[in-house]
């Protein structure tokens, strides 16, 4: 699906109603989870029943709509069968236990509940909790899909103001003439990456960047006190500060994927475990503000759009490994050169880069790789041989 969202306009009364429509769609969500916590054997549609017997016994959540209300059913489930599937697996640590949501910013519609208007310029909730219209505002045209194509509708509080999301059903595909480049991506702290040409991407640091605003208005909400109008304004503004990083992160997340996807026929990177590596508490701030892991997924959404090759690989040895003679060489993080006794002298991100590329050319086919239903750039049908690229096998 397509995720389009706009900005919402509405009077104080609206934006009331917004917050308890929120409030109702929590209390459903965590009445849910109570029952499945004391009920043994409570399954999908059981939760779905109990929507109509929450809406019979309280006033306030019979007038959010009723598809709204399984909405909110629906994501008590995901948070259930999310905590079965973890033990299925038989994961190490904690399995996600389901726990009553404290913070919600959001309430979902489906199919009914609300009115688009003719000019897509606004839309009308029309259950109970008095919400009305509201103007929306945006750079999307949603003229070009029909109204039986959006299949939710949800309405988002964020600290600089609430937000309308259109979930449309639509299958997006665009048909790219193939380069004949491939490139492999070795993501760092020092450069965003750096790939198997040799190229590297300054690493914007848009945390490291904004924190000296941050840690001032986390100072002055420390000063206020607790449940004053002063303190509330302090957290709006701080709020503020983290969804401008939070936007830039994911704006050049975006942009470079798209790039680094439209330019090369096959990317390989690195299969990391980020929540793994965040407990070096020195590191931890630096590798979330790097956001590697929203960038892998840009580039596999943009891989299935484009119809190109994403393959992720294993990380280990990848910085120790001579990419011209396969000897491993070790080195320390201090250490940002790579020297073997090859005669191999190059960056040690750029002959990681290279490993990996090598590493994805040879597993192209099996698990990690997305795509390759899709079509093949190169016109081959077999898969790559190990120690030669595409462009090597298609000649042969």
């Amino acid at each position: 699906m397509l995720v389009f969202e706009f900005k919402a306009y509405g009077k104080s009364t609206q934006l009331t109603a917004i917050d308890d429509g929120i409030r109702t769609a929590k209390f459903i969500r965590n009445s849910c989870i109570r029952l499945w916590m004391d009920v043994p054997g409570i399954g999908k549609n059981d939760l779905q029943k109990y929507c109509a017997v929450l809406a019979a016994n309280f006033p306030f959540a019979n007038e959010l709509n009723s598809m709204a209300r399984q909405a909110s059913a629906e994501r008590a489930w995901s948070s259930i069968s999310r905590f079965y599937d973890n033990c299925k697996k038989d994961i190490l640590g904690l399995k996600g236990y389901p726990q009553f949501q404290k913070d919600c910013r959001t309430v979902e519609y489906k199919t009914s509940g609300w009115k688009l208007a003719d000019n897509r310029k606004s839309i009308t909730f029309t259950d109970k909790k008095g919400i009305g219209r509201l103007k929306l505002k945006g750079t999307r045209d949603l003229h070009f899909y029909q109204i039986n194509q959006i299949k939710r509708v949800r309405l988002v509080k964020r600290a600089n103001g609430v937000y309308v999301q259109f979930c449309i059903d639509v299958d997006r595909s665009e048909n790219i003439e193939p380069t004949g480049n491939t490139v492999g991506l070795d993501v760092g702290l020092k450069e965003y990456y750096t790939d198997s040409n040799g190229v590297m991407i300054e690493n914007p640091k848009f945390l490291r960047k904004g924190e000296k605003v941050v840690k001032r208005w986390q100072r002055r909400v420390s000063t206020k006190v607790k449940g004053s109008k002063n303190r509330g304004k302090a957290r709006q503004i701080l709020g503020k500060c983290h969804l401008k990083i939070s936007r830039q992160r994911k704006d050049h997340a975006v942009k470079l994927a798209r790039c680094v996807v439209q330019s090369n026929d096959l990317i390989a990177y690195e299969d990391l475990r980020i929540k793994n590596m965040v407990k070096n508490h020195c590191l931890a701030k630096s590798i979330n503000d790097a956001s590697w892991y929203q960038f892998r997924v840009w580039v596999e959404y943009f891989g299935k759009v484009f119809k190109r090759v994403t393959v992720a690989v294993n990380p280990q040895y990848t910085s120790q490994e001579c990419s011209l003679c396969g000897e491993v060489v070790k080195k320390t993080l201090s250490m940002r050169t790579h020297v073997c006794k090859c005669g191999c002298v190059m960056d040690r991100d750029e002959n990681a880069a290279r490993i990996i590329l090598s590493r994805g050319l040879s597993t192209v086919g099996h698990t990690g790789t997305f795509a390759l239903d899709a079509s093949n750039a190169w016109g081959d049908g077999a898969s790559t041989h190990v120690g030669k690229n595409l462009q090597e096998q298609a000649l042969s």
